[in-house]
């Protein structure tokens, strides 16, 4: 999944940017109003963090155009103004959630994972597909109830394909959720990691292919061959 980070803390934005990778997002990061929305309008990403206070832009003003321009990507806000109607305010002006400053990482991270959930219509953290699981929350994969070990970058992907469950998704997308602006993939380093995705998810000899390849169109994650 690919978070978007707008923050001027310099402090706060790296803080926050290591611990969402180290959970396997890969992040943009920005403390800067106008770069935040150009980016926003410019990617995909799963959620967007604002803070409300930047330079150049503010975070509701950002909101507003991203929502005024068809924008439904989900918007956690960051804040240190906690009253009610600063609450209020953002939230009916098209925000998804609301964090005040200053905030455990581990409510960050799960209120993140929650808003990336939503945009799937995926209510709970297990995400099941015959017998594999993976836990979104935990950032954990099990087959037949063994433990898959496997990269961030093959969680991430898995992850995406279970969220997406049944549709078939194109590298461009793939790469689009999984790598950050930072990160040039080469044009085969997803086809190499869903190789080795299906290498590691087939735990026993009989196991049912759940990754198919769509000749020409992607991929597609379902129980039966495609």
């Amino acid at each position: 999944m690919r978070v978007l980070l707008v923050e001027d803390s310099v402090r706060l934005r790296e803080a926050v940017a290591k611990a969402l990778r180290q959970s396997g997002y890969a992040v943009d990061a920005t403390g800067e109003g106008d770069d935040g929305l150009w980016m926003a309008q410019e990617n995909t990403y799963d959620v967007v963090l604002l803070d409300i206070m930047l330079p150049g832009l503010d975070g509701l003003t950002i909101l507003d155009r991203l929502r005024d321009g068809g924008r439904e990507t989900p918007v956690l806000f960051l804040t240190a103004r906690d009253t009610v109607a600063d609450r209020v305010e953002g939230l009916r002006r098209g925000a998804d959630d609301y964090l005040v400053k200053p905030f455990a990482l581990e409510e960050l991270l799960a209120r993140v994972d929650a808003l990336c959930r939503r945009s799937y219509q995926k209510p709970s953290s297990r995400l099941t597909v015959d017998d594999l699981e993976v836990d979104t929350a935990a950032k954990t994969a099990r087959r037949g109830g063994e433990a898959l070990e496997l990269t961030a970058r093959e969680f991430a992907i898995l992850e995406y394909l279970m969220m997406r469950q049944g549709a078939v998704i194109s590298r461009t997308e793939i790469e689009e959720h999984i790598y950050d602006e930072l990160v040039s993939p080469m044009s085969n380093v997803v086809d190499s990691a869903v190789c080795n995705l299906r290498r590691k998810i087939a735990t026993r000899p009989d196991s049912v292919p759940l990754i198919h390849t769509r000749r020409g169109q992607g991929y597609v994650l379902e129980p039966k061959p495609a």
